[in-house]
């Protein structure tokens, strides 16, 4: 039996929104998304505060979050919505 069906993983990667690292603890990745840091994640952001006129700018943490995915695929020599074409 020939193979005609060759789904491709794939990662895609995101991270959390930048918030203030002692507030991230308890940031959880969006569903379907696995947490790949831990504790208060990873302190490369910033976030930033309005106050009257002033943008105050302030050094924060996020997580990053993957999720792996199946991308339906014929393999080579195949084609079609079933993969059955030669």
């Amino acid at each position: 039996q020939v193979k005609k069906q060759c789904d491709q993983k794939l990662l895609i990667r995101m991270k959390t929104k930048c918030v203030p690292c002692s507030l991230n603890f308890g940031t959880q990745c969006p569903a379907g998304y696995t947490k790949i840091t831990n504790g208060t994640g990873t302190p490369d952001c910033r976030y930033y505060l309005e106050i009257k006129t002033h943008t105050l700018s302030f050094p924060g943490c996020r997580h990053r979050c993957v999720k792996e995915f199946e991308q339906p695929e014929c393999c080579q020599g195949h084609w079609g919505p079933d993969c059955m074409g030669k």
